[in-house]
C-alpha cells in the first residue's frame, strides 16, 4: 500500500490526511484548520508544517493549491494573497513542513481523483470536473488525460468573472434561493457546454453534499453528476499527484537542507 499526505488548499480552510493511493480511501480523519487571512506565503506555509505536525508525517506529501501551477511556481493567486504569485509554492512548503512535497492545482487534483476512483471513472469523451467552493475551479479531461491549469471559473460572463456570480460562497453571501442559484450555476454550465461540449459535468465542493436541490435544476445536453469523493477529492487528488511526480521525475521539491525532522515514521502513527 502507498500511503502519501494529501493536502487541499483553499482559500478558506486547508485540509489533509493519508491516502491509500491504490483505493483513494482516508486512513486517517482528515484535519482541517482555517485559512490564515491574508492568505500570504509565510502564513500558509506554517499552516502546512501544522498539518504535517498534526500526523507526525515525514513521507511524501501532494499539495493542491489555488492557482496556475507550473514547475512548483504559482502563476496566479485565485483567493490568496497575490503574493504567492510568482512564488515557488512548493520549495515554500517543504521548507517548512520538512516534507518532499507536490504541488498541482487544486481543480486538477479534484478531478483526477474523480477520473481515477470517483463519477469519472471509466468515463470517455471530454470530461469537465467544476469544484464550487470560495471560487470556482475547472479540471478538463479528453479520454481520460488531463488538460492541466485550465481557469475557466474566471470566464466572463457579461462583465463579470463567473465565479464572482456563480460560487458557492455568493450562494451563502448573498443567501440565495437553492432555485436562484441554480439558474447562475445553469448559465454558466450553458457556457462551458457551448464553448466545449464536454459528455459529462462532474460537480464537487461542499455543495456537491446538496446536489438534489440544484442539479435537477440544471439544463445542459451534457449528463451532470455530483463527485463521488465530494469534498475530499482535493485531498485524493494532491497525493495521487505527488506519487505521479515521483514516479516520474516530474518536480518535486525536497527538504534536504533542512534539520531533520522529531524522529517517526514516513506516515502516521
Amino acid at each position: 500500500m502507498a500511503t502519501l499526505l494529501g493536502i487541499d488548499i483553499g482559500g478558506t480552510g486547508m485540509k489533509a490526511a493519508p491516502v491509500d493511493t491504490a483505493t483513494g480511501e482516508l486512513i486517517a480523519p482528515r484535519h482541517r484548520i482555517l485559512t490564515p487571512q491574508p492568505a500570504t506565503p509565510d502564513a500558509m506555509a506554517q499552516v502546512v508544517a501544522q498539518l504535517t505536525r498534526h500526523f507526525d508525517w515525514t513521507g511524501e506529501v501532494g499539495a493542491a493549491f489555488p492557482a496556475v501551477v507550473k514547475g512548483g511556481v504559482a502563476r496566479t493567486a485565485a483567493n490568496i494573497d497575490p503574493a504567492w504569485i510568482g512564488t515557488d509554492v512548493a520549495d515554500t512548503f517543504a521548507r517548512t513542513s520538512g516534507c518532499d512535497v507536490t504541488v498541482v492545482n487544486d481543480a486538477d487534483a479534484a478531478g483526477v481523483a474523480e477520473m481515477e476512483f470517483g463519477a469519472g471513472k471509466g468515463r470517455a469523451g471530454v470530461v469537465l470536473m467544476v469544484t464550487l467552493g470560495t471560487g470556482i475551479g475547472t479540471a478538463v479531461f479528453f479520454d481520460g488525460v488531463l488538460i492541466p491549469n485550465t481557469e475557466l471559473g474566471h470566464l466572463r460572463m457579461g462583465k463579470r468573472d463567473a465565479e464572482t456570480r456563480t460560487s458557492d460562497a455568493v450562494r451563502q453571501r448573498l443567501g440565495l434561493s437553492w432555485a436562484k442559484w441554480a439558474r447562475r450555476l445553469d448559465a454558466y454550465l450553458l457556457e462551458l457546454e457551448r464553448l466545449l461540449w464536454p459528455d459529462l459535468f462532474i460537480l464537487g465542493g461542499g455543495v456537491s453534499k446538496r446536489h438534489d436541490r440544484f442539479v435537477p435544476r440544471l439544463t445542459t445536453h451534457a449528463e451532470v453528476v455530483p463527485a463521488k469523493l465530494l469534498n475530499e477529492a482535493g485531498i485524493v487528488g494532491a497525493a495521487l499527484g505527488a506519487q505521479k511526480a515521483a514516479g516520474t521525475g516530474a518536480t518535486v521539491h525536497h527538504a534536504a537542507t533542512q534539520p531533520p525532522p522529531a524522529t517517526g515514521p514516513s506516515g502516521p502513527r
